[in-house]
């Protein structure tokens, strides 16, 4: 890379001479195969790649799910997986096996990751913590480039351009690392859309401040360094506008009925893709701001649909994520993490437990944060692909202009991102949890609907410890829960004030108990995608032909048991029917507690030790043991012969 060719952006990796892995300091040398008498065919070849293909994807989406399963950063197995698979036991070599296809992958999938992170930022999010999120895109980037070049120059003994370079290299928060680590972990709307728009927003501009840096340092004679700074404002430029226009003319597009349903989520990511190519031809990788404002653009123009657009793009993501970091890791030269001295790892400790924690400090001082929130967005600081991509070309181009330290850039920048993924991976939801910052637990409760059933219901699980929150557009329904203290939502669940007035991840589970089939199905089609489809309740369906009856499809799940509908519920309250708790002991099981109940007796939920209440499904096995407590709705107490038996809500309920 010469500083006479200002074209040349830094993340120019491909397959010509002289390029460099995407995160390893040289090619992993090639694995060895069988001894034939002849070449081997083209088709075993091909079938080869298609192997490699095929199991990055399939490791990748079970480290997905198993993380899932496990409740484990997925992000951290699959950087582990990476590393088994890779410079471990050597299955997969990505600069081999993909050969010039790999950095042309690696970057569409950063657009694509960048561009769905973009779907994800909503301009009304910044009623709640624009200034915040202002300091930490403006402020804190140039804090985190002084203070870790400081760090570089005075404890690792570098050379001022390399450590100035490292410095902007640090400014990366990679969407790759943190998007998924927020879909896991439950955070609380506002510190969960600082580190979004930290980390969506940083990353390209990160690397171009890295990239002035290192123009200014290897182009001395002004003429170049000036018309080196000039073409890289025309690629922001550009990249800018293509962006944005070509955000908002989709979008018209939409609205307009050009582009059927089935067909927008292929149009928008066909595009996200076109455009970054295309305005790579102007900068290279400028694509990544493009892409990026495209997706801004895009979300934020209130599409009828725009949530299923999301819903696509995330699917993708994750694929994306997945065989990203697996390559990634895959990819990494061990030699060049074995060749770092103490002075190296002081510096890595600086970068993360001094330099990122201090710049937020300040950069924040009076913006309106809690300290609970500074607190964590400067402890959580993952770096990702764009990090390693940065430094896999300014690290040989520093090196053969004769820098001091330059050869140690990629290490150290392979090593932070190693340190800082498994470091903040399984650590933010702990320190979220220790800072208040988490939503409610997965047992809380939603139910919607304020009519005396399920207020008297409301205000049983109230008593009973459970989270619990009562919504409805009516403050009439609401009065009595709420002044026996029930946590109450007054406004429509569907609206966008709902969206940002009610924390992501505050409730596990929904009840839609209203009057109107159809308006149930809908908020349980319209809460599934995020709670899962089977923590989404509604109650049974009135008795209508078949003809008129909803797809099972659109709505949620049967509630308590199959027939008990709206006016029956309803009915039995009226005559005198109440809610009661029963504890399951040792000697009281819950075959016990159903030979004494009540005629027509209903249970409804139960309710463990923790406090989190799970609500019965209908024609589903009793998910209740020893220790929990049974909420049931029926008229007149039961005999329990010594077992704890409450009528816990009743009185309350009216």
């Amino acid at each position: 890379m010469r500083a006479s060719n200002p074209g040349c952006w830094p993340f120019a990796t491909g397959s010509t001479a002289g390029s460099e892995p995407l995160a390893g300091n040289r090619p992993l040398p090639t694995r060895p195969r069988r001894t034939l008498p002849r070449p081997l065919p083209e088709f075993i070849v091909h079938l080869h790649l298609t192997e490699t293909l095929a199991l990055l994807v399939g490791i990748g989406i079970g480290a997905q799910w198993l993380g899932w399963r496990l409740q484990m950063p997925a992000i951290v197995l699959l950087s582990v997986t990476g590393l088994v698979i890779g410079p471990l036991f050597g299955l997969i070599r990505p600069s081999a096996d993909l050969g010039a296809a790999y950095q042309p992958l690696i970057k569409l999938a950063v657009a694509a990751i960048l561009f769905e992170g973009g779907l994800s930022l909503r301009f009304a999010e910044l009623r709640k913590a624009a200034t915040g999120i202002h300091r930490l895109i403006t402020i804190a980037p140039l804090l985190s480039l002084g203070l870790g070049a400081a760090a570089a120059h005075w404890i690792a003994g570098l050379s001022w351009p390399v450590a100035l370079v490292l410095g902007a290299i640090t400014v990366v928060t990679g969407p790759t690392v943190i998007l998924p680590l927020l879909r896991q972990t439950r955070l609380r709307q506002r510190p969960a859309s600082f580190l979004k728009w930290e980390g969506i927003v940083n990353d390209p501009s990160g690397a171009l401040l890295a990239t002035i840096i290192f123009y200014y340092f290897v182009g001395p004679d002004p003429q170049v360094l000036g018309d080196t700074l000039a073409h890289l404002l025309l690629g922001v430029l550009t990249a800018a506008a293509l962006g944005i226009g070509a955000g908002w003319l989709l979008g018209r597009a939409f609205l307009r009925g050009l582009v059927p349903e089935y067909l927008k989520g292929p149009v928008a990511l066909a595009l996200a893709l076109g455009l970054f190519a295309v305005t790579n031809l102007v900068l290279e990788e400028a694509g990544l701001i493009t892409a990026t404002l495209f997706g801004i653009v895009l979300g934020n123009m209130n599409l009828p649909g725009i949530a299923e657009l999301r819903r696509f793009k995330e699917s993708i993501s994750i694929l994306l994520v997945s065989c990203v970091f697996l390559l990634l890791t895959a990819d990494l030269d061990p030699s060049i993490m074995g060749a770092m001295g103490w002075r190296d790892l002081l510096l890595l400790a600086a970068l993360i437990l001094l330099v990122r924690p201090l710049a937020v400090w300040i950069a924040t001082m009076g913006a309106g944060m809690q300290w609970q929130e500074r607190a964590l967005v400067g402890w959580v600081a993952p770096r990702g692909v764009v990090a390693a991509a940065v430094a896999g070309v300014f690290g040989p181009a520093l090196a053969e202009q004769g820098f001091a330290g330059a050869e140690e850039l990629l290490p150290l920048v392979s090593a932070l991102i190693l340190i800082t993924v498994v470091l903040h991976g399984f650590s933010l939801g702990r320190v979220a949890t220790r800072l208040g910052l988490t939503a409610t637990r997965s047992g809380s409760l939603l139910i919607a609907g304020a009519n005396p059933w399920s207020s008297g219901l409301a205000m049983t699980l109230h008593q009973a410890g459970v989270p619990v929150l009562l919504a409805d557009n009516s403050p009439r329904g609401l009065d009595e829960p709420r002044r026996t203290g029930v946590p109450v939502f007054l406004g429509e669940l569907l609206s966008e004030e709902a969206e940002y007035s009610l924390e992501p991840g505050a409730f596990g589970s929904l009840l839609a108990s209203t009057d109107n089939e159809a308006y149930n199905a809908l908020l349980c089609a319209h809460f599934a995608p995020e709670l899962g489809r089977q923590r989404v309740f509604q109650l049974a369906a009135d008795a209508v032909p078949e003809t008129l009856r909803l797809l099972p499809g659109v709505r949620g799940r049967v509630a308590f048991t199959d027939g008990l509908q709206f006016d029956d519920l309803q009915q039995r309250w009226y005559q005198g029917w109440g809610f009661h708790l029963t504890k399951l002991t040792k000697d009281f099981d819950i075959n016990d507690l159903r030979a004494r109940l009540p005629a027509g007796a209903v249970f409804l939920a139960s309710i463990d030790g923790k406090g989190a209440a799970q609500v019965i499904e209908a024609g589903q096995p009793f998910p209740a043991e020893r220790g929990q407590r049974v909420v049931w709705f029926g008229a007149g107490e039961v005999d329990d012969r010594g077992a704890a038996a409450s009528r816990a809500g009743t009185d309350a309920a009216g």
